[in-house]
């Protein structure tokens, strides 16, 4: 809430940037001798009325509060504020966000977009053979799992049957009893350099072997179709748990034909989701699953979704987590390119593919600042590191100079001191397995490689505002913008809340300004039957009319019974209720009646009198006395700081902003 309110008050009011002046440029006012350009000013100016209609008068308006602005913004370093270790906290959080379009290449991510929007207009269906690979692979690990995934492709290749191989053969225990199966997917949905293999096969084509995080990959695409967009779907689950034994496997089954039963003889399924469904998630909402697309759900229910009408619903089938009956509520098509760009934005910063962006970008930049490897040195690290790298505990021998360098980049330098550093840090994220010297040395330069990639674009990020204004202008609207907020919340708003005394004195100086109109007192009495009803509007109709009055009406009318009770006196104002509005606010006076009945609720409201106008008490109308007291303290505020600091406006320059 709070930074979307400054930045709001920031951007949409107030937003302005402190450009350094230049000679050139002509000083439109200074802030005790502080310069603010005409360029700047207007600048601000246009960007805060670009649907109105620059004039003088325009312009001299919003140029106090363009002042005023500035005086805050002044005051608050004055004080400070910039250097709090929150502020430079929060600022930095809003740049980190702010550099991202700054640190990719665009080029390469337009590609991308393009290629993941393509992809996603097919589902495509294949079976895989996985040869794994441990978490740190020795060279040695590596050449054995090749060498087997490439016999096995070679025995594939020459005939032999591949689902009977991945049963086999495969190290992937979910899909290997299904002869490597792993249904529909599309892109997102599974590792990227098995999306990548996949999508360039054909149906039947055997792939390449395919190195992922996991292992070799031997991929057969067996099928291709149009992706059919997102299904949403209701369903009821009846719960099989894994170990769960025959007879309430049993019990399961045919509590789902209960069910499905009831759905034929036409009862509702959303009430029978809510009665039966064991997914508590849902159940409540009728059993409807968010909105779901292909690689999504496991194949059962997937298959089961796509292929159902709308409005149709399933015959009881079986998934590894129980029993299940949908019902299609909706499906939608895959949007235009442009209505998806955000999604699939959001999808490739998250995902290895925005690696590529920032490579080619990488290299962009090594060009730039005329990047220069040493790899001698390099290699002088790499050769020293052994298996103390993976506790730890690695450390270079003192005896070797680290100043060498291992890469120039502009005007800075990177040493091997720096990179030893990063290898001292470093620690093995699991400790299965064995750990050998080799695969350490693999993870080294690995390290390396991402080390040397965060160095170049750190360089790159600490000149961001040197090399684009609009950058430059943005991170300053931020630097206002909080320092505004914080500095306006100190001074106005937590103080108007917390300053009770403050608060009750505003509002006795000026608690005219807060009237009741004319009100309306009005007895609610509840009724039991009509004869209590007529006995209780007959008595009040020939009584003097107070509520003393109908307080002993009430008590003889309940002399037998209690058939009339008292709820409530209050004062209502015009507009409230209609019925009201026709006996204490009608206008034509031979129409008036002293009293109202609300039969739906038996109910006789009774008109005690008119309210003159008066001021409401501060609780009920503290809302709108503290907005105002807070108003209040802003300008006064602001006359101090106008007090406190010397403004001149160069009248001639003023005039010539447009």
């Amino acid at each position: 809430m709070k930074g979307k309110f400054f930045v709001s008050l920031a951007l949409a009011s107030l937003t302005l940037t402190t450009v350094k002046a230049q000679t050139s440029e002509p000083v439109l006012l200074t802030i005790n001798n502080k310069p603010v350009t005409k360029s700047e000013f207007e600048r601000i100016y246009h960007k805060n009325n670009k649907d109105s209609v620059s004039d003088q008068k325009s312009i001299q308006d919003y140029l106090q509060l363009f002042i005023n602005f500035k005086l805050k913004v002044m005051e608050a370093e004055a004080l400070g504020l910039d250097t709090a270790a929150s502020f430079k906290q929060e600022l930095a959080s809003y740049r980190k966000q702010l550099t991202a379009p700054y640190l990719i290449d665009k080029e390469t991510e337009e590609k991308l977009l393009k290629e993941a929007y393509d992809r996603k207009q097919w589902r495509l269906r294949a079976s895989h053979i996985l040869i794994k690979l441990p978490e740190n692979p020795s060279p040695a690990d590596t050449l054995a799992a090749y060498n087997k995934a490439v016999e096995l492709r070679n025995r594939i290749l020459k005939g032999e049957d591949f689902a009977k191989l991945a049963k086999e053969n495969s190290e992937d225990d979910v899909s290997k009893v299904n002869g490597g199966d792993i249904s529909f997917f599309t892109v997102f949905s599974t590792v990227l350099p098995f999306e990548n293999a996949a999508y360039k096969l054909k149906i039947g084509e055997i792939s390449e072997l395919v190195r992922s995080p996991f292992g070799y990959h031997i991929i057969k695409l067996t099928d291709k179709q149009p992706n059919p967009g997102d299904v949403k779907v209701a369903h009821i689950m009846i719960l099989v748990p894994r170990d769960a034994k025959e007879e309430d496997t049993k019990k399961a089954e045919d509590k789902i034909n209960e069910v499905y039963q009831k759905l034929q003889q036409g009862e509702d399924f959303s009430k029978l989701a809510q009665e039966y469904s064991d997914d508590k998630s849902t159940a409540n909402r009728g059993g409807e699953l968010p909105w779901f697309g292909t690689g999504r759900m496991v194949p059962e229910f997937e298959a089961t979704a796509f292929n159902l009408k709308k409005d149709e619903y399933s015959k009881p089938f079986r998934t590894s987590f129980g029993w299940h009956i949908i019902k299609k509520l909706d499906t939608r098509p895959i949007a235009s390119f442009e209505n998806e760009r955000n999604d699939l934005q959001t999808k490739i910063a998250k995902d290895p593919r925005a690696q590529q962006s920032k490579a080619v970008f990488v290299e962009k930049l090594k060009k730039e600042y005329s990047y220069t490897p040493f790899a001698k040195n390099l290699d002088e690290i790499i050769k020293s590191v052994d298996t103390t790298l993976f506790s730890g505990n690695w450390k270079m021998s003192p005896k070797v100079d680290l100043n060498k360098p291992l890469f120039k980049l502009g005007d800075s330098t990177y040493t091997q001191q720096k990179f030893a550093k990063v290898l001292s840090q470093y620690r093995a994220k699991s400790k299965k397995g064995e750990y050998k010297a080799d695969a350490a040395k693999e993870i080294a330069k690995q390290l390396y490689k991402d080390w040397e990639t965060d160095v170049i674009l750190s360089y790159e990020d600490a000149r961001l505002e040197a090399k684009y204004p609009a950058f430059a202008s943005l991170i300053q609207e931020y630097h206002d913008g909080i320092l505004l907020f914080n500095l306006t919340d100190k001074m106005v708003w937590s103080k108007a809340i917390k300053d009770s005394v403050g608060l009750k004195e505003f509002y006795e100086k000026n608690k005219n300004n807060y009237m009741w109109d004319t009100r309306a007192n009005i007895a609610w009495i509840s009724y039991d039957n009509d004869k209590c009803k007529d006995a209780l509007i007959k008595a009040w109709e020939k009584s003097a009319k107070s509520e003393t009055v109908l307080d002993e009406i009430l008590k003889s009318v309940n002399k037998k019974s209690t058939c009339l009770t008292k709820k409530e006196t209050k004062y209502v104002s015009k507009n409230e209720y209609p019925e009201i509005d026709k006996i204490a606010f009608n206008s034509d006076k031979s129409q008036n009646k002293s009293y109202a009945v609300q039969d739906d609720k038996k109910n006789i409201l009774v008109f005690l009198g008119t309210i003159p106008p008066q001021p409401k008490l501060l609780n009920e109308t503290k809302g709108l006395v503290t907005a105002d007291y807070q108003s209040f303290l802003e300008k006064q505020w602001v006359d101090e700081l106008h007090k406190k600091y010397t403004v001149n406006v160069n009248e001639s320059v003023l005039k010539q902003v447009k």
